[in-house]
């Protein structure tokens, strides 16, 4: 069995790399147990966007990702922890990586980045990502989406390995922001800061955040989508402002809001991410 904790320390570059393996053997099990030889695009649904695999098409399979190579039992409440394989009614193939580990959770980088990776083992060429987050604009309400159009990772550590210099200009890409804006108008853009958590924020965290030149603040999806643009993938990031961050909103913080605004935004955001998905 590949040890997480004892990698060799080659670059992931490696098409060797046990992390690239192991993404392999995660997408022939989801081949062998759906039937589906490649799927054309993946999607990480955050808190708050769980429903949205609901209105993408006909979901034809649901994998606990418990017993998929290198997936774990969810960790966090809000996440199904299962992985859903869709058909749209384009006839495109979307994966949905209900089962997101986080990096507070010390399992290792490779684990945090192990269901993108696997998305583009199964022949995808589009990562969705999303994820709930702190806002720091005070102009910003909860259950609202937001672009993600850059970000600022915070957590001090990479997916990649070794000599592997992958260019991150243009990460989230301009062509399918400019797709959600052609669908909705209003959608703000915003830099998103990846923290380390599972804490949140203090308020002077949140202060240097916007000094820095972040918007939104979370625990996720800087380090996914690192990887998923040395896997090859076009990446489009989408944050639900599930609250204000730390010293902007008066009252305390807690996972319960953050759930709480994700279902009351759960019908919106989920047909906006359903008619993105239309038009790509």
């Amino acid at each position: 069995m590949l040890n997480e904790s004892n990698l060799p320390a080659v670059s992931t570059a490696d098409p060797n790399h046990p992390a690239l393996v192991r993404a392999r053997e995660a997408a022939e099990f989801i081949a062998e147990k759906t039937g589906v030889e490649k799927h054309d695009l993946g999607l990480t649904l955050g808190s708050g966007w769980g429903e949205a695999a609901t209105l993408i098409g006909e979901v034809t399979h649901t994998l606990d990702a418990s017993e998929v190579p290198g997936f774990h039992k969810v960790a966090v409440v809000g996440h199904p922890g299962t992985l859903t394989s869709i058909l749209t009614p384009e006839g495109k193939r979307a994966l949905v990586i209900g089962s997101r580990t986080h990096y507070y959770e010390g399992r290792g980088v490779d684990a945090v980045v192990h269901g993108v990776r696997t998305v583009a083992a199964t022949g995808a060429n589009t990562m969705i990502l999303t994820n709930g987050c702190g806002g720091l604009n005070p102009a910003y309400s909860a259950g609202e989406p937001v672009l993600i159009s850059d970000h600022l990772n915070f957590t001090a550590a990479s997916p990649l390995t070794g000599a592997h210099f992958v260019d991150l200009t243009d990460l989230y890409s301009p062509r399918i922001r400019e797709i959600a804006r052609s669908i909705d108008a209003s959608l703000q853009e915003g830099v998103y800061m990846q923290f380390p958590g599972p804490h949140y924020e203090t308020p002077a965290e949140v202060k240097m955040a916007g000094v820095l030149g972040a918007d939104l603040v979370g625990m996720s999806t800087a380090l996914e989508a690192i990887a998923a643009r040395a896997a090859g993938l076009e990446i489009f990031g989408i944050s639900l402002i599930t609250n204000l961050a730390a010293g902007i909103q008066e009252t305390p913080l807690s996972h319960a809001e953050v759930i709480e605004a994700g279902e009351a935004a759960g019908p919106r955001i989920s047909r906006l991410l359903a008619d993105i998905i239309a038009s790509l």
